[in-house]
């Protein structure tokens, strides 16, 4: 007789009722299971993270590759925790405009801080052959307002020089703010525009006056030619007033002081890209042309100068 659907026949009981030895799971079983899914969730989170980690580290090694050798050229000015980078021209006129004021006509470096931030404002610290009106140059002066011709404004140390000699007839020019006193000598139409670079005006010229040694370096192409060493010599001494001689080829430098060394050697650090220079030496230390990240620092010096007074030059 065939059993009624959903009843249990007593083989279903027995069955029932029987141990099924080949199923039993003990503690010992469950415990080991338990300890594999935790392992196996453990890992489980961590091989995506890893991935993520592998990934973004290959990235960044490929952007610090690419950053440090297919990077455009420039000049790194760094005063502790501040940080100026600018275009190889613009890092020489600022030390064209610092040096011709601490090195060669022995003002303070205020004045100094004073024009650079005025030429940042002006121009971008690019030597313009254009601007409002007639005005022209590092300082876009005007030829219509008694600053000198044209020409005479294109060369920088002509128009820092006139900045300069207007800058120092301000009264309280050492202690009023520095926007002021830039706006007496300029008569800008943007008068507290000035006020905005101070900062960088700062950084950039306790760097370039040698107040902060070693603090300035430029990443460069290789050089293809170079100025003669006796064209650069005229150069530095006009731009800096620097006790210099040819040597070899290169130039030698007997400064009066550690900081003046430093200054003329951050001149001429960013005049390396017009002039061709391939590297400077001051003491134990040296900035080597170097297309990568390191063309921003200094380094061990292969061959020392005699003390940190001395620095050398040397052209491609």
């Amino acid at each position: 007789m065939t059993p009624p659907p959903g009843s249990r026949t007593r083989q279903d009981e027995a069955a029932w009722d029987t141990p099924q030895v080949g199923n039993t799971w003990d503690e010992q079983d469950f415990e080991e299971h338990r300890g594999r899914g935790r392992w196996r969730r453990t890992v489980g989170c961590l091989v995506p993270l890893l991935v993520l980690g592998a990934v973004g580290y290959g990235g960044y090694v490929a952007y610090d590759h690419l950053e440090n050798f297919f990077g455009g050229t420039s000049c790194r000015m760094v005063d502790g925790g501040h940080e100026e980078k600018w275009e190889p021209e613009q890092a020489a006129n600022a030390s064209t405009i610092t040096t011709v004021a601490v090195t060669l006509d022995r003002l303070p470096t205020q004045a100094a801080h004073i024009a650079v931030t005025t030429a940042i404002q002006e121009s971008k610290l690019r030597n313009l052959t254009y601007g409002d009106r007639d005005s022209v140059g590092l300082f876009q002066q005007r030829p219509s307002q008694g600053w000198g011709t044209a020409d005479q404004i294109a060369d920088p140390v002509y128009s820092s020089r006139a900045f300069y000699e207007h800058l120092v007839k301000v009264d309280g020019w050492r202690d009023r703010p520095l926007t002021e006193v830039a706006q007496e000598v300029q008569r800008s139409g943007h008068p507290d525009a000035y006020a905005d670079h101070e900062d960088q005006g700062r950084t950039i010229t306790q760097v370039l006056s040698g107040q902060v040694p070693a603090a300035v370096g430029c990443r460069l192409d290789a050089a293809t030619d170079s100025t003669a060493p006796a064209a650069l010599l005229t150069k530095l001494r006009a731009q800096t007033g620097a006790r210099a001689s040819v040597a070899g080829g290169g130039v030698d430098v007997r400064a009066s002081s550690e900081q003046v060394a430093w200054a003329i050697a951050g001149w001429a650090v960013t005049h390396s890209e017009s002039d061709g220079i391939t590297k400077v030496t001051v003491g134990d230390q040296e900035w080597r042309r170097e297309r990568g990240k390191d063309g921003w620092r200094w380094h061990e010096a292969s061959t020392p100068t005699n003390d940190t007074r001395s620095v050398r030059i040397d052209l491609a």
